[in-house]
């Protein structure tokens, strides 16, 4: 089973969880709260460290609201229970040059 994580913007916050092909899809939507910031503070709230990458001074800006608000235990308790112990990709080995290498063009 796969897990993905959708956050969205709404003026409510609301839970949902959709099953379909062995993909588990838990939805949080939380108001004033848009992008990727509610997963931003659930790793910063299990002690994680976190480098998003923006290029976007607005979007920068954006990143630092997420010591604003905080996520309760049950919406923790919701994203950690998604954790299937599987691998969403492939193992760090199996990237070599030979099973994705694309060649990249000199500047």
């Amino acid at each position: 089973m796969r897990a993905v994580i959708d956050c969205n913007v709404s003026t409510v916050i609301r839970y949902s969880t959709v099953e379909a092909a062995g993909v588990t899809v838990l939805s949080i939507t939380v108001s004033w709260v848009a992008s990727g910031r509610p997963r931003m503070r659930w790793h910063l709230q299990q002690g994680r460290q976190i480098i998003p990458k923006s290029v976007t001074p607005t979007r920068i800006a954006e990143n630092f609201e997420i010591f604003d608000f905080e996520l309760t235990q049950d919406e923790l308790g919701r994203i950690d229970a998604l954790e299937s112990g599987v691998r969403g990709g492939p193992e760090p080995e199996e990237v070599t040059l030979e099973t994705f290498g694309n060649d990249i063009a000199e500047a």
